[in-house]
């Protein structure tokens, strides 16, 4: 299996134009959802926001990107995360560095169960950077 290591971009309320833009530039193929499309915020104004963007390149470069929801701090500089993702085969290893990128730091969001079907998990490690871990549900392998 693979493990794949990528940035992940926040914005403030204008991640689609910035992805579409990337796609422009890079082309590829582009997945979009919103926070409407999964019923994870309570602010009817986040419902068109970008909950999460994925960009595949056909050179293979991939570049993720959502807003920040409203109740979270934006700051522009501050705005990029590591994320690590892989299929569920994957998952002991994933798991084995989620534990050790958050020993010592902050678990901003734990490493459980997403409402899209993945296991994911946001943390800062003890150096400042912040990570992001998405393990492939089984719907995955179904596609």
């Amino acid at each position: 299996m693979t493990i794949r290591l990528n940035p992940y971009i926040s914005f403030r309320d204008n991640a689609r134009d910035a992805i579409n833009f990337y796609e422009s530039v890079f082309g590829g193929e582009l997945t979009l959802s919103t926070f409407g499309d999964f019923q994870v915020s309570d602010d009817p104004a986040e419902a068109d926001k970008v909950m999460h963007s994925m960009l595949v390149a056909p050179s293979g470069l991939t570049i993720m990107a959502a807003d920040t929801p409203n109740g979270m701090d934006y700051n522009p500089g501050n705005n990029m995360s590591v994320s690590l993702s892989g299929e569920s085969a994957d998952e002991a290893e994933l798991r084995g560095y989620w534990d050790k990128l958050s020993d010592g730091g902050t678990v901003t969001m734990p490493l459980e169960q997403a409402p899209w079907g993945d296991s994911f998990g946001m943390c800062v490690d003890k150096f400042g950077i912040a990570w992001m871990v998405n393990i492939a549900g089984d719907h995955q392998a179904q596609q």
